[in-house]
C-alpha cells in the first residue's frame, strides 16, 4: 500500500517496575543464556547480552518466589529440542512450567498453599528430564513430574526446611538446610523417596564459638582461623552454643569433589565433607559491607559474592605453590594450610536506600564469566568479567597476592601466541588452573600474568514506583503516517515523565520536569506535550501548580503559566481543545482559564461567578473546513487581481487586497487560522454548558438541564455523534446528538474515574475506568464489550487508563506495571518470535527444533566449500525462504570475536565443537567435548613424544603441565588426582581437632599409602581413649606389614572375614596395606561402593589394573537400573578408549556427536583403523546423513554420505537423484 515501511505494530506486552519483597530470590540465569525474575505475579525473560526484555509471563495469582530454568544436560535432537522450560513458583504454592517462547503454561502444579522455599531440576538427565524437586512448608519435599504435572514421591522431615543443594558430582546426594541444621541424604533416587530421616547434624555459629572474638586484629587472623576448628557436630550444641541458625546459604562446591561451604553474613565457611571440618574460612575485617549471597564456580576455585551494597566480588583460590618459593621473604615456619581465597576483582556499589537495596545476583551457568544483579527498584545490572594482560614490570608485587596466568590452551587444545583466541570466552580461558603444592610452573614456558575487571555491559530499568498518570500520543492517521511513532508518556509520583516507544518497550526519554506527583498530560502533537504536577496542599489548601510544555525531540520544557502557580487552588485537570489549538485549565477552587496553545497567551480567565465545573470535554466538531475554503478563495481572487493590469484596478480594490494581505501574512505568523470550536462542561448540580470558542471569544451558547436519574456528573468523553456521561454512582448515560436521544446504563460500579473513546474514524469503543477495574464499551450497541475487576479476576489495583490503538488498551496498576492489552483485557503473554526488537538477539532456542538442529550443523562443519562462510544462502536448504531469513538473523547477531573464531580454518573441529557447545548452552555436549579435546589432544601429544628426535627436544612435560581440571574429578590423569588427595589430606590433618578428625585423616593416609604419617598419627592416641589399644597395636602392625609372605596370607585371610561380617572398611584397609587394592577394589564394588572402588583406583593401582576397574564400573553404569550413560561415556574417554565410545555414541544414537567425535578421532590418530572400526565407522556417517538429511540439510547429507562408503550408497543415490531432475528440465 505504502511505498515506505512504518513499523506501528503494537504487540500486547507489560512494562514492569519495582520489585515486591517475595520476589528477593526470584531469579535465574538459564544454560540458553537468558535470565528470568519474578517481579509481583509476573516472570520477566531478559536476554543477557543485549539486556531486552523478550518476555513477561502471567499467569500467577500471586507473588512469584522462585524460577528456574531447566537444565539443558541431555543429548538434543528433533525429539528433544532446544527449547525455553522454566519453572516458576508463587507464595501460594502454585509451581507453573512455562514453554517461554511460545509464552503458554505447559503444566501446573499445586500441593498446599504455602509459599514454595526451593525448587529445583534435577541435574542427571539420562533418565528424565523433566524432573522437578520442591519444597513445601514447612517440611515436606516432593518430586514432580514436571512435563505431566503428576507428583512421584513426596516426604517429610522433622524440621522445617529452608533451602536444599545437590552433590554436583553425585546424583544420589542431595542436602538440606533446616531451621536447625543440616540434612544429609545419600539415597536419593527419582523412583523411590529417601528412606529414614537422613544424616542430620548441628551447626554451632562461628559467631558464638570463643575462638572468633580473635578475628579482629587481621595479623593474628590466621593463627584466629586455626581455632575455628569444629563447626559441624552429631550432638544438639548446649544452650549458649545455639544462636538463631543465621547460615543464609548452603552450596556444594561443583569445582571439587565432597566441598560444601555455608553462608554466614560476615563469613564464608569452606567444609570438607569427607571429615565434617571447616578446610577455609573467608571473613570480611570489621569494617568490610557483609555478604549478601554467593555462587561457586565450577570451572575453577573460585566464588562470585555479593554484598549488601550491591557490590559483587570474584574471589580465587590461591595457589599453593606460591606460598612455598616466595624466595624474597623469610620462609614461614608454620605456613598454615588453609583454602585462601584472594579478591580479585570486584564491581561498583549500588546507593542502597530504604527503597533501593540488591535482592539477588546470579551468574552465567556456561561461560561463568558474568554475573547479573537484580536491584529491588527492577533494575537489572549485567556485570562482565574483562581479562587483560598485565606487563612484567607493572606487577605490584608488595600486594602479596600470587599473580594469575592466563591458560595454554583456548577451547580445550594449546594455542600458539599468533593464533586467533577470545580469552573473554569463559572462566576457564580467562586464567589457568591452581598450581597444587610442590609443582613448579615449568620454566621454558611463556606464562602471561593476567588481571581480571568488571564492566558494565548491560543495564535495564523499571518503571518508578506508583503514581502513574499515563497518556498515549495521538494516533496515527494517513496524514502522520511517515513520522508516526507510538510513544506512551507516564507521569510518575516524583515529578519526572518517562517516554516508552511502544514497538518495542524501551524507554525512548526520561525528562524530570516537576517537583512533585504529575497529575496528568495532554500531547500537543506528535513531538509535545503538557503536564501538570501539583505540590501537598498547606493549611489554607493552596498549593503550587506546576504546567509546563515539553517539546520532545530537544527535551526543552518551558513553564505555560508563566510566573502563575504559586499558593493558588490546585488545578483539577486540564484539556486541550481536538485540533490543539486551546488549552481548559480547570481549578478546583477557582474559575476556568482558557489559554492558546500556540502562543502560550491566555485567552480568558472566567468570571468569580462562573460556575464550579465537575467534568469538561472538547467537542470534535470545528469549522476548520470551511475556513480552509474561505481561505483558498481569498488567495484565488487575490491571484487573480494581481493579473490585471495596474491601470484597471481601481483604488478600492487595492485597499481590499492590502487588508487581505495584512491579514494573510498574519494569519502565516500565526501558522493557523483561528478555528472555532466548541467545549461542555457540567457544573455540581449536573446541568450542561455547552461554550464557543473561536479566537480570542468565548460565547455561552446553550444550558441542558441535569438529567435526573444521574448523580454528580465526574466525566464527559465526546466523539462523532456520541456524548457520554458518567457520574459518582457508576451510571452512564449515553448521548445520541444526531438522534437527539439519551440512554442511562446503570453499572453499578461506583464512581467512575474516568472515560476515554477509542482512536479511529467510526470507532465508537470507550474504555471506563471505576474505583475498582475498568469496563469497554460499544457505544454503537450500547453494551459492554469486556470487563475487568480487582480482586475477582486480577490481583492489582487500576491507577490509570488509556488507548494505545484502536483495539488496545493501555492499564497501568498499582503492581508498579503498565500492561499493553487486547480489547478483551485478558493477561497475555506473546509468543517471543512475533515481538519486534530492537537489537537482534543470539537465541537458537526461539528457531522452530528443525532450524537451530539445522543451524548448529551448519555452525559445526562446512568441509564442502574448502571455506568457511557465515551465509547461510549459499547453502542448498531447501525449506522456506522465512526460516532462511531466520538463520541468518541468528548468524549475524554473533559478536564479531565468535564471527572471526568461526571462520578462522585454523580453528580445529574439536575447538569448534567446544565453542557450539558453549553458544547453544548445551550442558552435556559442553562436558562431553571438553573431556574429549583434553584426551585426543594428550594422546597426540604423547605420540609425537615417541618418536626419538622428539623425545630430544622436548622433554614429555606437557601432559603433566596441563591437566584436566580438577573439577572432572574421577576423570582426571591418575598422577594428578593423587597429588590433589594428598594436598587434600595433609590440609584435614592440620585442620583436625578431634579423635574422630584423627581418625578419619588416618584411614585416608593408609589408603594413599602414607605409612609413616599414619603411624605417627596412630601414636598420638592418649592413654585415657578407649580406641588407645586397638591403635597402638595398628601402628605396630603397619610398620611391619612388608617383612614376610606368611604375614600377608594372614592378613589377607582377616581383611576378607572383615569384609563378610561387614567391616568393610576396615578389611579394605588392610588389603591396601599388603598392596592388595586391586582386590580391594573388587570388594568395593561388589558391595555397591563404586564411587569408593574408582577412587582407590586412581590413587593406588597402575593405570592396566585402574582401567580394569573402572570399564567395570562403566559397565554398571551403562545397566539399565542405573542408567548414567553420559558419565560412563566420560569414563571411557579418560580411558582412551575411543573406539568404545564411538561405539557407545552410535548405541545410544547420538548419531551427530558419534560422527564428529569419529573425524575429530581419524584426525589424530586415535582409532585403530581395522576392519571392524571401518564398518562401524561408515554405519555411524551413513546414520548421520540420514540425520541432516531429515534436518534439510543436504550438503552436509551428501557429504557424509560419500564418506560412509557402501553403507551410505543408496541414501547418496537418493540424495543426488533429484538432482539430476533439475538439471534435464
Amino acid at each position: 500500500m505504502f511505498p515506505y515501511m512504518v513499523n506501528f505494530k503494537v504487540s500486547a506486552r507489560t512494562l514492569t517496575g519495582a520489585l515486591n519483597a517475595h520476589n528477593k530470590a526470584a531469579v535465574d540465569w538459564g544454560w540458553q543464556g537468558l535470565i528470568a525474575y519474578g517481579c509481583h505475579s509476573l516472570v520477566v525473560v531478559i536476554d543477557s547480552s543485549t539486556a531486552q526484555t523478550l518476555q513477561v509471563l502471567e499467569k500467577h495469582k500471586a507473588d512469584v518466589v522462585k524460577v528456574k530454568w531447566a537444565r539443558e544436560n541431555y543429548h538434543h535432537n528433533i525429539g528433544s529440542p532446544y527449547s525455553l522450560r522454566l519453572a516458576s513458583a508463587d507464595v501460594n504454592g502454585k509451581i507453573i512450567i512455562w514453554d517461554v517462547a511460545a509464552g503458554v503454561a505447559q503444566c501446573e502444579i499445586q500441593e498446599h498453599a504455602k509459599p514454595i522455599q526451593d525448587v529445583q531440576w534435577l541435574w542427571s538427565q539420562d533418565a528424565s528430564r523433566d524432573l522437578l524437586l520442591a519444597i513445601h512448608p514447612p517440611n515436606y519435599i516432593v518430586l514432580w513430574n514436571a512435563d505431566t504435572g503428576t507428583k512421584l514421591w513426596k516426604k517429610s522431615y522433622a524440621d522445617n526446611i529452608l533451602s536444599f543443594s545437590f552433590d554436583p558430582f553425585d546424583p544420589s546426594h542431595l542436602t538440606l538446610l533446616t531451621s536447625e541444621g543440616i540434612v544429609f541424604i545419600s539415597d536419593f533416587s527419582p523412583s523411590k523417596p529417601p528412606s529414614g530421616p537422613g544424616k542430620k547434624v548441628y551447626i554451632s555459629s562461628p559467631h558464638s564459638s570463643p575462638a572468633h572474638s580473635k578475628l579482629a586484629a587481621a595479623t593474628g587472623a590466621k593463627k584466629a582461623l586455626n581455632k575455628v576448628k569444629i563447626l559441624i557436630t552429631q550432638e544438639k550444641p548446649s544452650a549458649e552454643f545455639i544462636t538463631l541458625n543465621d547460615c543464609l546459604q548452603l552450596a556444594y562446591l561443583p569445582s571439587k569433589r565432597n566441598h560444601m561451604l555455608l553462608l554466614y553474613p560476615r563469613e564464608i565457611l569452606i567444609l570438607d565433607l569427607e571429615v565434617n571440618q571447616t578446610v577455609g574460612v573467608i571473613a570480611i575485617e570489621r569494617t568490610g559491607v557483609p555478604f549478601l549471597q554467593v555462587i561457586p564456580c565450577f570451572q575453577r576455585d573460585g566464588l562470585f559474592c555479593l554484598h549488601e551494597n550491591g557490590c559483587i566480588t570474584l574471589r580465587v583460590r590461591r595457589s599453593y605453590s606460591s606460598i612455598f618459593n616466595t624466595s624474597n621473604e623469610e620462609p614461614d615456619p608454620d605456613p598454615v594450610q588453609e583454602l585462601t581465597y584472594d579478591l580479585r576483582s570486584q564491581c561498583d556499589a549500588i546507593r542502597v536506600t530504604k527503597t533501593v537495596r540488591p535482592f539477588s545476583m546470579v551468574c552465567c551457568p556456561v561461560n561463568e564469566n558474568a554475573a547479573a544483579l537484580v536491584v529491588s527498584d527492577g533494575r537489572v545490572m549485567i556485570w562482565e568479567l574483562k581479562s587483560a594482560v598485565c606487563s612484567r614490570n607493572s606487577r605490584n608485587s608488595s600486594s602479596g597476592v600470587s599473580p594469575l596466568y592466563s591458560p595454554v590452551s583456548f577451547c580445550g587444545i594449546p594455542v600458539g601466541v599468533l593464533q586467533n583466541k577470545l580469552p573473554d570466552l569463559s572462566l576457564d580461558n580467562m586464567i589457568g588452573q591452581s598450581a597444587i603444592a610442590g609443582e613448579e610452573h615449568p620454566k621454558g614456558s611463556i606464562l602471561q600474568e593476567v588481571h581480571l575487571k568488571f564492566l558494565l555491559t548491560g543495564l535495564l530499568s523499571g518503571l518508578p514506583s506508583p503514581q502513574f498518570a499515563i497518556r498515549m500520543c495521538p494516533p496515527l492517521t494517513t496524514k502522520n503516517i511517515k513520522m508516526y511513532q507510538p510513544l506512551l508518556a507516564v507521569g510518575t509520583g516524583n515529578g519526572s515523565v518517562l517516554v516508552y516507544h511502544l514497538t518495542s518497550g524501551l524507554l525512548h526519554k526520561e525528562l524530570s520536569i516537576h517537583s512533585c506527583e504529575v497529575k496528568g498530560i495532554e500531547w500537543t502533537s506528535l513531538t509535545g506535550f503538557l503536564s501538570f504536577a501539583t505540590s501537598t496542599p498547606n493549611n489554607m489548601g493552596l498549593v503550587r501548580n506546576e504546567l509546563q510544555l515539553v517539546d520532545l525531540p530537544t527535551g526543552r520544557s518551558i513553564a505555560f503559566r508563566g510566573e502563575r502557580g504559586n499558593d493558588e487552588s490546585p488545578i483539577e485537570m486540564i484539556k486541550v481543545s481536538y485540533l490543539k489549538q486551546y488549552l481548559a485549565v480547570v481549578f478546583k477552587d477557582k474559575p476556568l482559564e482558557l489559554w492558546d496553545v500556540r502562543t502560550c497567551t491566555i485567552l480568558r480567565e472566567m468570571s468569580k461567578n462562573f460556575p464550579a465545573i465537575t467534568a469538561l470535554e472538547w467537542s470534535p466538531s470545528h469549522n476548520l473546513k470551511s475556513l480552509r475554503k474561505k481561505q483558498l478563495a481569498t488567495r484565488e481572487a487575490m491571484a487573480r487581481q494581481t493579473v490585471v493590469s495596474d491601470t484597471e484596478l481601481s483604488v478600492v480594490e487595492s485597499s481590499v487586497i492590502s487588508l487581505l494581505q495584512e491579514a494573510e501574512s498574519k494569519s502565516e505568523l500565526s501558522q493557523n487560522i483561528s478555528a472555532r470550536e466548541h467545549f461542555v462542561f457540567t457544573d455540581t448540580d449536573g446541568q450542561v454548558y455547552h461554550l464557543t470558542v473561536e479566537g480570542n471569544s468565548v460565547k455561552d451558547s446553550a444550558r441542558i438541564p441535569p438529567d435526573g436519574s444521574m448523580g454528580s456528573i465526574t466525566c464527559i468523553a465526546w466523539k462523532g455523534d456520541t456524548l457520554v456521561l458518567g457520574d459518582m454512582d457508576g451510571n452512564l448515560n449515553f448521548w445520541d446528538l444526531k438522534g437527539r436521544v439519551s440512554r442511562g446504563i446503570p453499572t453499578h460500579r461506583s464512581w467512575v474515574r474516568k472515560i476515554r473513546f477509542a482512536p479511529g474514524k467510526g470507532n465508537q469503543k470507550l474504555i471506563a475506568m471505576y474505583n475498582d477495574g475498568a469496563e469497554v464499551w460499544d457505544t454503537k450497541e450500547v453494551q459492554m464489550v469486556s470487563s475487568l475487576r480487582s480482586g475477582r479476576n486480577v490481583t492489582f489495583r487500576i491507577l490509570d487508563v488509556d488507548w494505545c490503538t484502536s483495539d488496545k488498551v493501555i492499564l497501568a496498576s498499582d503492581d508498579g506495571c503498565i500492561r499493553v492489552l487486547e480489547m478483551s483485557m485478558k493477561s497475555t503473554c506473546f509468543r517471543m518470535d512475533e515481538q519486534e526488537l530492537t537489537e537482534p538477539v543470539w537465541c537458537p532456542y526461539l528457531l522452530v527444533p528443525r532450524a537451530s538442529l539445522a543451524l548448529k550443523a551448519f555452525l559445526l562443519h562446512q568441509p564442502w566449500n574448502g571455506q568457511y562462510s557465515l551465509d547461510i544462502s549459499q547453502v542448498d536448504y531447501p525449506e522456506n525462504e522465512e526460516i532462511k531469513t531466520l538463520l541468518q538473523e541468528q548468524l549475524n547477531s554473533l559478536s564479531n570475536d565468535i564471527k572471526k573464531l568461526l571462520l578462522d580454518p585454523e580453528f580445529t573441529l574439536l575447538q569448534r565443537c567446544l565453542l557450539v557447545s558453549r553458544l547453544y548452552g548445551d550442558e552435556s555436549e559442553l562436558h562431553f567435548w571438553t573431556v574429549a579435546a583434553h584426551y585426543l589432544h594428550s594422546l597426540s601429544q604423547e605420540k609425537a613424544a615417541r618418536t626419538p628426535a622428539a623425545e630430544e627436544a622436548a622433554p614429555r612435560e606437557d601432559r603433566a603441565n596441563n591437566p584436566l581440571d580438577i573439577c572432572y574429578d574421577i576423570l582426571c590423569e591418575n598422577a594428578y588426582f593423587q597429588k590433589f588427595q594428598l594436598e587434600r589430606v595433609n590440609l584435614q590433618e592440620v585442620k583436625r581437632s578431634t579423635y574422630d578428625h584423627t581418625r578419619k585423616c588416618t584411614d585416608q593416609l593408609l589408603l594413599l599409602g602414607q605409612t609413616d604419617r599414619a603411624v605417627q598419627l596412630l601414636l598420638e592416641t592418649s592413654a585415657d581413649n578407649q580406641h588407645y589399644y586397638c591403635d597402638s597395636l595398628k601402628a605396630c602392625l603397619v610398620t611391619t606389614v612388608t617383612s614376610s609372605g606368611p604375614s600377608q596370607s594372614t592378613i589377607k585371610l582377616v581383611a576378607t572375614n572383615m569384609i563378610a561380617n561387614g567391616k568393610l572398611a576396615e578389611g579394605v584397609q588392610l588389603l591396601c596395606l599388603i598392596d592388595k587394592a586391586a582386590d580391594a577394589c573388587r570388594y568395593l564394588q561388589t558391595y555397591g561402593e563404586w564411587n569408593r572402588a574408582a577412587w582407590l583406583a586412581k590413587v593406588r593401582l597402575n593405570s592396566e589394573e585402574c582401567a580394569d576397574v573402572l570399564k567395570r564400573w562403566v559397565d554398571h553404569l551403562c545397566s539399565p537400573q542405573v542408567n548414567q550413560k553420559s558419565k560412563a561415556l566420560l569414563v571411557l574417554l579418560s580411558l582412551g578408549c575411543f573406539s568404545s565410545v564411538a561405539e557407545t555414541l552410535h548405541s545410544m544414537r547420538y548419531f551427530d556427536r558419534a560422527a564428529l567425535f569419529v573425524e575429530a578421532c581419524l584426525k589424530y590418530g586415535a582409532i585403530e583403523v581395522s576392519e571392524d572400526t571401518e564398518k562401524l565407522i561408515s554405519v555411524i556417517y551413513a546414520d548421520y546423513a540420514r540425520s541432516l538429511k531429515n534436518l534439510g540439510f543436504k550438503q552436509g547429507a551428501i557429504l557424509f554420505a560419500s564418506k560412509a562408503r557402501a553403507a551410505g550408497r543408496d541414501l547418496l543415490k537418493e540424495l543426488e537423484s533429484p538432482r539430476q531432475e533439475v538439471t534435464e528440465e
